[in-house]
């Protein structure tokens, strides 16, 4: 942060900062919320098959609590490792609980990929509408035919691995992926809306401040810049998401003061979203019960 910072004129940060019409600000927020919640129904779609038949409230609760842990934690695999340990009470059922945050993960990254992917490829190449759609359709259609490849393996997988071997039944667990694959493909889908709202809220708020650009402009910046955030290099991408932004956004005329505002309003967002998983954790410190598994373990073919 103290790179990012250094050399910033402190006057015209501090003016955009004052003239925040927060109306749009808090739509933002509003749509931040609105995205965390339906990834939370995304998780709960990917966990309930191979063992985890909780409501739904109680994968929103532990997605909640994770955006909280994310807050002080590197990057967001610390508030992953807080979301599997909180879904279940013992050390096989936690195991299997990160497998599902990691499909979870899997499928946002995917969708990440065909956001900033298509909107980048469209912006140098000038495409048009239609072209830009038909871009989009060939890498969301390619990124589903790698998840179907990589799920239709895993009974080839159970083949190859000794009978009493420990990682067998557990493999076996996750086999209601590959008998229902349109799941994987249905999460890449509202992964594909999840990440395009995540980019609303940054428009949102650069809006807050005066910066106006096309929503192109935002499906491209915003998923590379969270990707970037990915990488633990420092607390919940702090530093990593206003250089991010002051990197990418110069392209397109935004000064550096003003990429920094949008990255701490941005933040500022995260933390009061991340702030409901800090109420609800305090609200329930017991991790939920572990769940019997649902799969038996399988035989080679």
């Amino acid at each position: 942060m103290a790179v990012v910072l250094r050399g910033l004129e402190w006057h015209k940060l501090l003016d955009l900062l004052e003239q925040c019409d927060w109306r749009w600000w808090f739509a933002g927020l509003a749509v931040s919320i609105l995205v965390q919640t339906l990834a939370a129904i995304r998780w709960a779609a990917l966990a309930r098959p191979i063992g985890f038949p909780f409501p739904v409230t109680t994968f929103l609760w532990r997605f909640f609590e994770g955006l909280f842990f994310n807050l002080c934690l590197p990057s967001s695999i610390g508030g992953d490792v807080v979301k599997a340990y909180r879904l279940a009470d013992s050390t096989p059922s936690r195991l299997l609980a990160g497998c599902t945050v990691l499909a979870d993960r899997l499928t946002g990254l995917a969708a990440l990929g065909v956001l900033a992917g298509t909107a980048l490829t469209a912006k140098e190449w000038a495409l048009d509408m239609p072209a830009t759609l038909a871009l989009g359709a060939v890498l969301l259609v390619a990124v589903l035919l790698m998840f179907w490849v990589v799920v239709g393996s895993l009974d080839r997988l159970l083949t190859i691995i000794p009978e009493q071997h420990a990682a067998r039944h557990f493999i076996a667990q996750l086999l209601p992926y590959k008998m229902q694959p349109s799941l994987m493909m249905r999460a890449v889908g509202w992964s594909l809306i999840i990440q395009m709202g995540g980019s609303v809220v940054v428009a949102f708020i650069a809006r807050a401040i005066g910066v106006s650009l096309p929503l192109s402009v935002w499906f491209a910046v915003v998923p590379l810049v969270t990707l970037a955030m990915v990488v633990p290099l420092s607390i919940n991408g702090v530093g990593v998401r206003e250089g991010g932004l002051a990197l990418m956004l110069k392209p397109a005329g935004v000064s550096t003061d003003a990429a920094v505002a949008i990255g701490l309003l941005w933040f500022l967002a995260t933390i009061l979203t991340g702030l409901i998983g800090g109420v609800l954790f305090l609200l329930d410190r017991k991790p939920s019960a572990a769940p019997a598994s649902v799969i038996p373990p399988a035989r080679p073919a």
